[in-house]
């Protein structure tokens, strides 16, 4: 048994009550029976490699449990990764492959191979012939890690399919026919709902909607996209089971006969609450992030004149419609919540920083953002289907998944998901250095001494990694590093074609590299020449998230593999997280603390800002758990009323 075997193990000794049966004795066993096939598997030619896997796919197909070919399937996966891509699974790798063959939710640090590790589970659930899915959080990462992986699979005989979001109906079916498929968690849980809908329209004989949603006519038989469900991946975990957990999946109905009333009455509310005052019109509440008009407020309205075709609106509407208005100006704001792109509004994912193509606000929101930007209104219609992310994943009878970030988020999940959470321990001692923090006055401050610090920095030939929590201010702080002679890269949604190159860029020497969130969760910054000497990547955070984990992802740039690096974290008094946390009147009177308490301790007084993180956290813990409670009353509706709760009285 190697050194790193004898570590692992060493490990497992102590790990938590709630890991323990997910990473037992037995655990010891297949790492230690693993190794052991290793001389066998090199020993084997291309040919007989494929013969053990289709062996193994034979043994599946009769009804052999899944664990009792673990070993031998994680064997020949681990010969096939170091044949076609010089990968070989380390040791801990292979304990979190158990892991998620266990149905856990796997912690792994930064750079510890994610990706390669997603094999293991892939390749032996694909052995029953019933299809393997990998959901990741978008298009990139779901087509970058197919492809980089399809030649350890091929390796084995087995097929390799993508989902991609602008794919055509018969790639989409030809992709989930494949043994591994790889896509975004959204285009299986869309592609679900389709063929609900189309399982429907053929019970019922008819032929309209499917011709809607494929494209062009089909027979009955040709219709459905996936096979049943059988293994789920989940990679970025955190970021699909819960953050995206909020927004349920929904397909529209076409739009009806009032679809001009209701484009009008998106204008008209845009237009009114261009002209309100707040606190004198309207009134703000900033952590539900809602605007309630006031008495002066409706009378400014009424006395509005309206075009005919809201005459015969009620009052209420109109209000309704305002506020809703009002909400878009306040809350939602061009190159931080979206961008505009060839006329239509682009969410940016506050999670990822990434643009969630095809993804839109709900209850009319979208639509108020539209005409505040007086592009075209999409009107919304009814709902043909919907589909919460709890829903769709507890559709697969074998759920597992990855991430860098889960623990804080354990108790939430396995509540939700019914799963375990186990944390897999790093390859190699994590060095990272936390530098002290530093607490600043106001952002214009912040920023000149971030740029100060990255100019120290930049000295040494180190690289610098500053992460932001939108593009205006990645593109603020491009505009000073500008001005102080600073060559850089800016990495937000405006550049994404040029993601993949940025990000190998990013750990070379001197190199400065500004990003929002999509340089914190699904790269791996690898460090260029001589950086290791000379101590690694510099994270610099400029402010706080609403998820602590996002923070984490952005630190794990740095310190991969063992690798050196340092991380220092800025935050100033007029950040959005103290009044997103404290709300504004108690936000007011924490700033006048610490502005007091300036010259302190600014550890001391970083522990405001992380308090007010909390308490976003814990709101959004109450968002995903009032709409995990809504949904599963409508489903029990529609039960009810039409034995599908998927399928909206609209379809």
């Amino acid at each position: 048994m190697g050194e790193m075997t004898a570590n692992v193990l060493g490990w497992l000794k102590g790990i938590t009550p709630g890991s323990r049966s997910l990473l037992d004795a037995s655990a010891r066993r297949i790492v230690t029976e693993v190794e052991s096939l290793s001389a066998e598997m090199a020993g084997l030619s291309d040919a007989a490699l494929r013969r053990t896997a289709r062996s193994l796919s034979y043994r599946a197909k009769a009804g052999e449990p899944i664990e009792s070919l673990m070993v031998e399937s994680f064997a020949a996966t681990r010969e096939a990764g170091r044949r076609a891509n010089g990968m070989r699974h380390y040791d801990v790798q292979l304990l979190a492959g158990v892991a998620l063959v266990r149905g856990a939710i796997v912690e792994m640090q930064t750079g510890e191979g994610k990706t390669l590790v997603a094999t293991l589970p892939l390749a032996l659930y694909a052995l029953c012939g019933k299809g393997a899915h990998l959901a990741t959080v978008n298009d990139y990462l779901a087509k970058r890690d197919a492809e980089w992986m399809e030649p350890i699979y091929r390796v084995l005989g087995m097929s390799v399919g993508i989902v991609q979001s602008q794919m055509g109906f018969d790639e989409r079916r030809e992709a989930y026919a494949k043994d591994v498929t790889y896509g975004t968690a959204k285009e299986f849980g869309f592609d679900f709902l389709k063929d609900r809908l189309m399982g429907r329209e053929i019970a019922e004989g008819r032929g309209d909607l499917g011709a809607m949603l494929t494209g062009h006519a089909t027979s009955q038989a040709s219709k459905l996209l996936q096979r049943p469900y059988w293994f789920a991946l989940v990679d970025e975990a955190d970021n699909v089971l819960i953050d995206e957990a909020r927004t349920p999946l929904i397909i529209s109905s076409p739009p009806g006969e009032a679809q001009a009333t209701e484009e009008s009455l998106f204008r008209f509310a845009a237009g009114a609450a261009a002209l309100l005052d707040i606190d004198e019109d309207f009134e703000v509440d900033v952590q539900k992030q809602s605007c309630e008009l006031l008495g002066p407020g409706r009378s400014r309205v009424r006395a509005l004149e309206r075009p005919e075709l809201l005459e015969s609106l009620s009052l209420l509407a109109l209000y309704d419609a305002v506020e809703r208005a009002l909400r878009a100006r306040r809350f939602f704001n061009r190159d931080r919540q979206y961008v505009v792109r060839d006329g239509k509004i682009v969410i940016i994912d506050e999670f990822t920083g990434r643009a969630a193509e095809g993804r839109t606000w709900r209850d009319g929101l979208h639509q108020a953002v539209e005409a505040k930007e007086g592009i075209e209104v999409t009107v919304p219609s009814g709902h043909a289907a919907r589909i919460t992310i709890q829903d769709l994943f507890a559709r697969w009878p074998h759920l597992a998944g990855m991430t860098g970030t889960i623990a804080t988020s354990a108790g939430e999940i396995s509540r939700t998901y019914d799963v375990g959470v186990a944390a897999v321990p790093t390859n190699r001692p994590a060095i990272r250095e936390r530098l002290p923090a530093v607490v600043c006055e106001a952002q214009e401050e912040k920023f000149a001494r971030i740029v100060a610090e990255t100019v120290a920095v930049h000295a040494t030939g180190r690289p610098v990694l500053i992460g932001t929590r939108s593009i205006d201010k990645s593109e603020e702080l491009s505009r000073l590093l500008t001005e102080a002679g600073l060559t850089h890269t800016v990495l937000n949604a405006r550049q994404i074609e040029r993601e993949a190159e940025i990000v190998a860029q990013a750990g070379q020497p001197g190199q400065i590299t500004v990003s929002t969130n999509m340089a914190g969760r699904g790269t791996d910054i690898r460090l260029g020449e001589g950086v290791y000497d000379m101590g690694g990547l510099h994270v610099i955070c400029t402010e706080l998230h609403d998820s602590a984990r996002i923070d984490r992802q952005l630190v794990g740039r740095c310190g991969r593999q063992g690798d050196p690096g340092t991380w220092r974290q800025y935050v100033s008094l007029d950040d959005d997280i103290l009044v997103a946390g404290y709300g504004p009147d108690r936000a007011r009177r924490v700033v006048a603390k610490l502005r007091a308490g300036l010259n302190g301790d600014p550890e001391r007084l970083l522990a405001a800002f992380t308090k007010a993180q909390r308490l976003v956290e814990q709101r959004h813990v109450r968002q995903r758990r009032v709409l995990e409670y809504v949904e599963r009353q409508r489903a029990e509706a529609h039960i009810q009323m039409s034995q599908d709760p998927y399928l909206d009285s609209a379809s």
